[in-house]
């Protein structure tokens, strides 16, 4: 790899991956990006009638597994789902709290919030995507 992605670049990319994927699985989307000062919501899907509001964490690795991100004092990688922490499933949960509001969606309209991890190569231009659903707030 040339020069390696900053973060905006990575994040932007993956939450593309993260797109292709729900769609791919029959996914609508909604929205991408919705930002209020106290919280963000990466991608907002519906799926059979339930809103699905996703957080997207992604990193880098190398064809080796390496993690280009960061590194624990381990020597271990990071996995991208460690990056959700207390504090941003509590902005989320008022990210999604407002959106529901915002858009007048009724009272029992069923929905969940969904994390997808996207591991990038830009070496090789290959992504590993999984999805963790209906995480709870």
């Amino acid at each position: 790899m040339k020069d390696k992605p900053n973060r905006a670049e990575v994040g932007k990319t993956g939450e593309d991956v993260a797109c292709k994927y729900l769609k791919k699985h029959g996914y609508k989307l909604i929205e991408r990006n919705y930002w209020k000062k106290w919280g963000e919501i990466d991608v907002v899907a519906i799926k059979d009638s339930t809103y699905h509001f996703v957080e997207v964490k992604s990193v880098t690795r190398n064809s080796e597994g390496l993690t280009f991100a960061k590194v624990k004092p381990s020597g271990d990688s990071w996995e991208a789902e460690e990056n959700v922490h207390p504090w941003k499933l509590k902005r989320l949960s008022r990210a999604v709290q407002t959106y529901c509001l915002d858009r007048n969606l009724p009272e029992d309209q069923e929905w969940q919030v969904d994390v997808i991890t996207v591991e990038l190569d830009f070496d090789t231009r290959n992504a590993r995507v999984k999805m963790l659903e209906d995480i709870g707030l």
